[in-house]
């Protein structure tokens, strides 16, 4: 959704719509900065459209109220701009409910961009039925995940939607055209724009931020230390570890050392402590789900944290067949978030299965936080945990568990391997005859 951090954009001409084609109210989302008011004035001009902004703030750390500013400049009328703070919504109502499944893309990824799509899809749409808006319009290019988890959300929930992608219809395809077109609008361009930008494009929320495109498009380019901006490195980071206890009530996290806090007081909180003791890099190559590899850089520090808790407080209170049932379907849930399937019925089928495990999901967890590492250090549930120091203690028992019984077990368990080894050694000796067997003699014909 950077403009001029992407150097390979597609390069389709500019369509013309037909007359018949051309909506009346389009809702943009809407940041401010230079692309998203680019997008803005080429929507007025080529579809000859009302425009309404939605500016959301789900925890990107920049000031979003400058977006009002910007938009009345640009000919919005107040009551068709909607700047939202949506941070709570999006750690309750999608972060959370991630992290409940213990999601990973491809064994790493913890999803922080993929998680942001549907909510933004959603409110766009629900502004689009407020303002009687029949098309929305987003700023992700032709070539990535965005523009799929933005659509497939939006037919989801409003499945006539007209969806306007300027990228895959303009050719305004380098800086250059860029840059004139902004000067012919009177659309203002800082010195860093105008001079490249940065060397990459990133994109930032409550949970992560993520950065790729520019140099990074080299998998064998390492970034500089000051790329980052939520961690400090594990090499300068305290020499003192740091303990925190998490509070968990059905798998979510309510209170950290004790103290309540809203969802997104917990994601905050933990962002600075983890992002303090360097925890929470990672450097990937992944499969984009429109066919191409891309390389990607991200800081999830409070998310790391949040994982490594969640899988501490379900070993003791959640089943072991429930646990590996979850661990088989976690790369499917993973797979329909980073798709954009959050609004899909499968998703939404194991999501009520997943949610349902974490009614047990209730205690406490202590976690050292060391130089990028993260160690668990403690656990308890006082209403559900299914750890028993009786059966499991080396020492005498009482009598709680019988070792004998394991004998049986054992056995049992081994029959089909039994039977396929004496399967295996009854063909051996067969050979082993076979082989040693004289052969028979060809009488010679005269």
């Amino acid at each position: 959704m950077h403009l001029f951090a992407k150097s390979n954009m597609p390069t389709s001409k500019s369509k013309s719509p037909s007359s018949q084609q051309l909506p009346k109210r389009v809702v943009l989302a809407y940041s401010g900065g230079l692309d998203t008011s680019i997008i803005l004035k080429w929507l007025q001009d080529e579809y000859g459209c009302e425009v309404v902004t939605f500016t959301a703030d789900i925890g990107q750390g920049e000031e979003i109220e400058p977006a009002r500013a910007k938009a009345i400049k640009m000919g919005i009328k107040k009551e068709n701009i909607f700047i939202e703070d949506l941070r709570e919504e999006f750690v309750r109502d999608f972060v959370f409910p991630m992290f409940r499944a213990n999601a990973l893309y491809e064994g790493e990824y913890l999803l922080g961009t993929s998680i942001a799509r549907p909510l933004i899809a959603k409110r766009l749409v629900e502004i689009a039925k407020k303002t009687k808006a029949d098309a929305i319009s987003h700023g992700a290019t032709g070539k990535g995940n965005d523009q799929v988890r933005f659509e497939l959300g939006a037919y989801a929930l409003m499945p006539n939607v007209k969806v306007i992608a300027p990228w895959r219809e303009w050719d305004l395809l380098s800086r250059e055209k860029l840059l004139a077109y902004a000067d012919q609008h009177g659309i203002p361009v800082d010195f860093k724009k105008r001079k490249g930008g940065a060397p990459y494009s990133m994109d930032a929320n409550l949970l992560h931020i993520s950065y790729e495109g520019g140099i990074l498009e080299d998998p064998n380019f390492a970034p500089e230390d000051s790329m980052w901006r939520l961690t400090v490195s594990p090499e300068k980071a305290p020499s003192k570890p740091q303990t925190i206890e998490l509070t968990y009530v059905k798998g979510d996290v309510v209170a950290i050392d004790g103290k309540k806090m809203s969802p997104a007081q917990v994601l905050t909180h933990l962002n600075q402590v983890g992002g303090k003791h360097g925890i929470g890099r990672l450097d990937k190559v992944e499969n984009r789900y429109v066919g191409m590899k891309s390389r990607g850089c991200y800081e999830t520090p409070g998310g790391t944290i949040l994982l490594s808790g969640h899988r501490a407080i379900e070993s003791i209170t959640l089943d072991r067949e429930v646990l590996a049932l979850k661990d088989d379907l976690m790369p499917r849930y993973a797979r329909l978030v980073y798709n954009g399937y959050w609004f899909s019925p499968e998703r939404e089928l194991l999501q009520g299965l997943i949610d349902a495990s974490q009614a047990t999901a209730n205690g406490k967890v202590r976690l050292k936080l060391y130089k990028g590492t993260i160690m668990c250090v403690g656990r308890e549930s006082a209403t559900d945990s299914l750890f028993d120091a009786k059966i499991s203690t080396f020492d005498d028992d009482g009598g709680a568990y019988n070792q004998a019984d394991a004998g049986g077990f054992i056995k049992l368990n081994a029959l089909r391997m039994r039977i396929a080894g004496n399967l295996k050694a009854s063909r051996a000796a067969a050979s082993r005859s076979k082989s040693k067997a004289p052969a028979k003699k060809v009488a010679k014909k005269r």
